[in-house]
């Protein structure tokens, strides 16, 4: 690769047209993005970008594309499923990188290689409040992951369990949460008590069966070796050589914190994940998560990760809302 730098204009050259053409897309469309994304433009002539602009800007996209090419380059091209997102993704780890002031020699390739495998795909920190989040999963036995919905927490979490479940580390994954209807009552609903408590519990199916093949599913739900089960049913129980989730937690109750938090046993990891902007619970009645939150914070062997809106990782305008009403509740 070359690189041709004038004030406001540089050049980049990159050598494998296979991948160019994926970089930039069916009618460059890809590009087109990018151009309004960051506020530059950028046009293709053969094997080299001449991306024009405000300085900054131009930097910007130099930096995107020669680290989504470099990633992308380490892959067979018939392996590589690029989507315009990992152009977004990129931005967000450099935006990242410049606020949480981290080291020069911390390049943001290093990101990637923090990478849990599933029996469907690879999952990767798509922010940095992700890769905090990455290595709290790989370092701590108890890991709380706070913040808003589309950050990743319950993805990102179920993603980790599998990982060690997989790779022989753990004998079962249990996948809990607090049946709290969150403004809607399903009481009323026909069924047994599975088919009443599994609408609660359908964020984390979803989750499993985008990460293992269905049949592989229902086998280790049968065998045991997946648990999914409403909160209240964890009473009692110690937990040894289990991944467990708590998901929704923002509406545990402080007993009912207490009580999963010290089910955790030999050999178990426990994450506990939640949303204090969505607490459910009755009108007064206090959060066992933001309790806990205070309670826990200087516990050393305890990691508390707090996702923000920049880690959303769904459509541009969900982290947007997200502002929005953060914004307008603080006023």
């Amino acid at each position: 690769m070359n690189f041709k730098i004038n004030k406001k204009e540089i050049k980049i050259e990159f050598p494998n047209n296979s991948l160019i053409a994926l970089l930039v897309g069916n009618h460059s469309i890809n590009i087109i993005k990018l151009e309004k994304l960051i506020g530059v433009n950028i046009n293709l002539f053969g094997n080299q970008f001449h991306i024009s602009g405000k300085l900054e800007n131009v930097n910007l996209a130099k930096s995107i594309l020669t680290n989504v090419y470099n990633k992308l380059s380490n892959e067979k091209i018939e392996n590589i499923k690029f989507e315009y997102s990992d152009f977004e993704t990129e931005l967000r780890m450099l935006n990242g990188k410049k606020k949480l002031d981290l080291p020069p020699r911390l390049k943001i390739d290093k990101i990637i290689e923090l990478k849990f495998e599933t029996w469907k795909k690879t999952i990767v920190p798509k922010s940095i409040g992700q890769k905090e989040y990455f290595e709290a999963l790989n370092n701590y036995e108890l890991v709380f992951g706070l913040g808003p919905a589309g950050t990743g927490k319950s993805y990102i979490a179920v993603a980790k369990g599998i990982d060690m479940l997989k790779k022989g580390l753990v004998d079962k994954i249990i996948l809990t949460r607090p049946a709290v209807e969150a403004g809607e009552r399903l009481g009323f609903l026909p069924g047994d008590m599975k088919e009443k408590i599994d609408p609660y519990l359908r964020p984390i199916y979803d989750a499993l069966y985008e990460m293992m093949p269905a049949d592989r599913v229902e086998k280790k739900i049968q065998s045991g070796e997946i648990e999914i089960a409403p909160l209240a049913f964890m009473r009692g129980r110690t937990f040894n050589n289990a991944y467990v989730i708590v998901d929704e937690a923002q509406n545990t109750t402080s007993v009912q914190m207490k009580m999963v938090l010290t089910r955790i046993g030999e050999g178990s990891r426990m994450v506990i994940n939640g949303d204090l902007s969505q607490i459910d619970l009755p009108k007064g009645q206090l959060s066992g998560l933001k309790e806990s939150e205070k309670i826990l914070s200087k516990i050393r062997e305890i990691k508390i990760i707090s996702l923000k809106s920049n880690d959303v990782i769904r459509h541009p305008i969900v982290a947007k809302i997200i502002k929005a009403y953060d914004y307008f509740n603080k006023v």
